[in-house]
């Protein structure tokens, strides 16, 4: 038996279908109207699943809220560190400072080393799923919005080195020597210089941190309004020569101060890291201009 249909006046008329009423039970026995989604929860294919590598697919949203939680997590507990630990650590006693060390900063750790792999390899799954690792973006790296994601991974991967690799070994022995002294034992004598090792490390990971937000989410703005070229139909891209400029001043800046961070340019105490990394709101300030800098030179190149 087909529904009724009921017209409605107004422009464009459109039909509402009346629901079947059963002659036998008076019951509603419509299937569309017993399943108010009928296109959503009850469909026979689960949306999260469909077009799973696609641009926009399930891979996709899953490894977005992934890196967004870890990110999270991640940089609010780098912030911790500098902007709150460094300063009270400051004030404390010796004695306050090592059991401070022992009950707060040990177990933060294990959340902030664990937060910054989580991240990096949620960033890589992002990008695997929306095949821009693959042929059919071939030219995505040359778009503008294909090169401040390149900028963001870099600072990215670099910040979750310095982590693994200085930041978390490090720490081990500096805690490692305050847990000695507490027991009655003797000071590492490795200690102090580690923790130097540690403080630069997360101090310039505070300044990355600052362009690095800023060009994860320059594709889903305004990347696309910057660039001159189309890119193999993928999008707008600075010219060549554009982004021979762009990547010439990142690399510079990327270079300069991650390498004067980790003590290869003239020490830890260098010029560079006493103005940039000794004072948090220096780094903060820096982390701006630098930003603001490159953002710039799209405006100039493309």
């Amino acid at each position: 038996m087909l529904a009724p249909r009921i017209p409605t006046a107004g422009i464009g008329t459109r039909e509402i279908v009346a629901p079947v009423l059963s002659p036998t039970d008076g019951a509603c026995h419509d299937p569309e109207v017993q399943r108010p989604f009928p296109n959503a929860i009850w469909s026979n294919n689960v949306e999260l699943f469909n077009d799973w590598m696609g641009f926009s697919g399930g891979g996709q949203a899953i490894g977005r809220y992934a890196h967004y939680l870890a990110g999270i997590t991640w940089i609010g507990l780098l912030y911790f560190f500098n902007f709150i630990q460094g300063a009270a650590f400051g004030e404390m006693s010796d004695g306050a400072k090592g059991e401070a060390l022992r009950k707060i900063t040990w177990r933060t750790l294990w959340w902030f080393r664990w937060a910054a792999l989580a991240t990096w390899i949620s960033g890589v799954w992002i990008l695997a799923h929306q095949r821009a690792l693959g042929s059919d973006f071939a030219d995505y790296f040359s778009t503008s919005s294909g090169v401040g994601i390149a900028f963001g991974a870099l600072l990215g991967t670099t910040m979750a080195a310095n982590v693994w690799m200085v930041i978390w070994p490090a720490q081990q022995i500096a805690i490692g020597s305050s847990v000695s002294v507490s027991e009655g034992g003797e000071a590492d004598p490795e200690a102090p210089a580690a923790a130097k090792r540690a403080a630069r490390a997360s101090r310039v990971n505070t300044l990355f941190s600052i362009p690095l937000v800023f060009f994860m989410m320059w594709p889903s703005h305004f990347a696309s309004s910057f660039g001159d070229e189309i890119m193999g139909g993928v999008g707008f891209g600075p010219s060549a020569s554009g982004r021979w400029t762009l990547w010439i001043v990142f690399l510079v800046i990327w270079i300069v101060i991650e390498a004067s961070a980790l003590g290869k340019l003239g020490g830890y105490d260098n010029a560079i890291n006493r103005v940039v990394l000794d004072k948090h709101q220096s780094t903060i300030k820096i982390g701006f201009a630098i930003t603001l800098v490159l953002y710039l030179l799209f405006e100039i190149v493309a």
